[in-house]
C-alpha cells in the first residue's frame, strides 16, 4: 500500500474502502473482507448509519489498531460547537475507539464554522488524529483556510473521477495545504462510466479494467480514493492498482473527458441546499 503524509504529518493510505449506501446488515462482514484482501483505511460517516458496524470489523479483523485507519464524518445537524463535539464523542462510542484518525465536516453548510472549532479542540485533545472538510468548494475551503487558522483542514474530500476530474480544485487545495481525497471515483457508473471507450481501451493495454485504469490515474495524482463494492473478488481487484503505471498519452486521454460539472449535484444550487435541508428533517425522524 501506498501512503500520503499529511500536513500535520500524519501518514494515510492513499487507497481505502468506503461504506457509503452498505446496509448496516452487511457493513461489518464488507469491512472484514475489505481488510482480509489488504485495505486499511476504512471511510464512513454519521449520515451512512453504519458506524457501529464498522467498529464491530475493527474490534474482531485481528490487525493492530495503529495500522488501521479510520475516518467519518460529521453530519449537517450536529454543526454548531457543542453539538458537533458531542456527536464526535458519539461516533467514538459507536466505532469503539479511544480516537479517530480523521473527522471531516461532510458538507458546506449550517453553522460549520463552530462545528470546525468543536474538531480544532478535539484534536487537540488527542480524539481525532487529523480533521478536514468535504465536499467544500475552492472558495469555502480558501475562506477556512484564511480565516480558520488554528489548525489547517489536512483533507478535502470531493467528487473526483474522470468526468468529473477537480484540476483547479485540487491546485487550490494544493496551494492551501490541504490534501484532496476522491469520493465516487467511479462516479457510480453514470454518464457510462464503465462503458467509456477511453478507458477501456488503456484498460486493455494494460490488462486491466476500468476501475483500475481509474484508481491508478487519481493515485498517480495523488488523489486519496475511496471505492465501494460488497464482493471480494472486486475489493481484491480494486486494490491490485499499484503493478502499472499509466504513461503521458493515456493521461492526456484521460484529461480529455473532463467535463468540469459533477455527475451528482451542484452545492451552489439553492434548490440542492433545500434538498440537504430534507436529508437533514428524514434523518431526524429516521433516528
Amino acid at each position: 500500500m501506498q501512503y500520503l503524509t499529511l500536513n500535520n504529518g500524519v501518514k494515510m493510505p492513499i487507497l481505502g474502502f468506503g461504506v457509503y449506501q452498505i446496509p448496516p446488515e452487511e457493513t461489518k462482514q464488507a469491512v472484514l473482507d475489505a481488510i482480509d484482501v489488504g485495505y486499511r483505511s476504512i471511510d464512513t460517516a454519521q449520515s451512512y448509519f453504519n458506524e457501529m458496524e464498522v467498529g464491530e470489523a475493527i474490534a474482531e479483523c485481528g490487525i493492530p489498531r495503529e495500522e488501521m485507519f479510520i475516518t467519518t464524518k460529521v453530519w449537517i445537524e450536529n454543526y454548531g460547537y457543542e453539538k458537533c463535539r458531542a456527536s464526535v464523542l458519539e461516533s467514538l462510542e459507536k466505532l469503539g475507539l479511544d480516537y479517530i484518525d480523521l473527522v471531516l465536516l461532510h458538507q458546506p453548510f449550517s453553522d460549520y464554522y463552530g462545528a470546525y472549532r468543536a474538531l480544532e479542540d478535539l484534536y487537540e485533545e488527542g480524539l481525532i488524529r487529523a480533521i478536514g472538510v468535504s465536499n467544500f468548494y475552492p472558495d469555502r475551503l480558501t475562506d477556512i483556510c484564511l480565516f480558520e487558522r488554528k489548525v489547517i483542514p489536512a483533507i478535502n474530500q470531493v467528487e473526483t473521477n474522470p468526468l468529473n476530474a477537480q484540476y483547479a480544485a485540487q491546485a487550490n487545495m494544493e496551494k492551501n495545504g490541504v490534501q484532496i481525497a476522491a469520493w465516487a471515483p467511479f462516479g457510480e457508473g453514470k454518464n457510462g462510466m464503465f462503458a467509456n471507450e477511453t478507458l477501456i481501451k488503456i484498460g486493455k493495454k494494460y490488462d486491466k479494467s476500468v476501475a483500475q485504469v481509474i484508481l491508478r490515474w487519481l493515485i498517480e495524482r495523488s488523489v486519496v480514493v475511496l471505492c465501494k463494492s460488497s464482493h471480494k473478488e472486486r475489493m481484491a481487484e480494486n486494490i491490485d492498482v499499484f503493478d502499472f503505471a499509466l504513461d503521458e498519452e493515456d493521461v492526456l486521454e484521460i484529461m480529455n473527458l473532463d467535463s468540469a460539472s459533477s455527475l451528482f449535484f451542484d452545492h451552489a444550487d439553492p434548490e440542492i441546499v433545500e434538498w440537504f435541508d430534507e436529508m437533514v428533517e428524514v434523518g431526524k425522524n429516521n433516528k
